[in-house]
């Protein structure tokens, strides 16, 4: 099997010599969704986030991964379902942690910075959650596991946020879809105090553009939403902050 790199061979998932030297130890996701910056001061957010905030948390014992995203005026028009309580969503940060007991000194550090007068600008927040891991899927045609998708370079992530539950493996059938990780609702502790039971949250990680994927996911997700089973709360493309390329991709 060829994927679209020219390497050949079987896929991870199937090769349990691969699968014996190690799993992912993701547990959960912080997922952080703000608003554009009502005096238009994205990019000045997005260099002090990148080149500062971003990089601290890596002292964190318990981080495994980070990831920013930015919704720009294509993707929004790509959207295929946004719910009020989503819908001026345009900034999307998540921390993937081995367990809930690395959010402790997540917040302590925060503080920490803050004091420090590290923490020159904020973004509106809309919702800041915790989900924990359900599922993971990659596309065979990628050959790296699923256990590895979130540190395969992508273009892209279309955001899926539903009620109710259902796994969303099959996503990886769509071109430009090189994998999915889905992840339950669960409470986040004081001080933040959200509530996400019932609901679940998709990463689908793209190797193609962001909004032409879209487009090739809206009827699969139809299909999906069709029995009633999950209700779509936000359905969205977004583009990857550029490290250095800070104005790319803007709301």
């Amino acid at each position: 099997m060829a994927s679209e790199t020219g390497a050949a061979g079987t896929p991870s998932d199937e090769l349990s010599g691969v699968l014996g030297t190690g799993r992912t130890d993701v547990g959960l996701v912080f997922v952080s969704m703000s608003a554009r910056e009502p005096d238009g001061r994205d990019e000045e957010y997005l260099v002090w986030h990148g080149l500062d905030h971003r990089p601290e948390q890596y002292r964190l014992d318990a981080l495994r991964g980070s990831l920013r995203l930015v919704s720009t005026p294509a993707c929004r028009a790509a959207r295929a379902a946004s719910d009020p309580r989503y819908d001026t969503v345009d900034h999307v940060m998540s921390y993937l942690f081995s367990d809930a007991a690395g959010l402790e000194p997540f917040l302590a550090l925060g503080q920490a910075l803050g004091k420090g007068g590290r923490m020159p600008l904020r973004l509106p927040s809309i919702e800041a959650a915790v989900y924990e891991l359900a599922g993971t899927a990659a596309a065979p045609r990628v050959l790296v596991g699923a256990d590895v998708v979130p540190w395969r370079p992508a273009r892209g992530v279309y955001l899926l946020i539903e009620q109710g539950a259902a796994p969303a493996g099959a996503l990886t059938g769509v071109p430009g879809v090189a994998g999915t990780w889905w992840y339950a609702g669960a409470a986040l502790p004081a001080p933040w105090r959200t509530d996400t039971t019932g609901m679940q949250i998709t990463y689908c990680y793209l190797d193609d553009d962001p909004v032409a994927v879209a487009g090739e996911l809206r009827p699969v997700l139809e299909e999906r939403w069709a029995g009633g089973e999950v209700v779509p709360l936000l359905a969205a493309p977004f583009h990857p902050v550029v490290p250095f390329e800070w104005g790319r991709h803007l709301p």
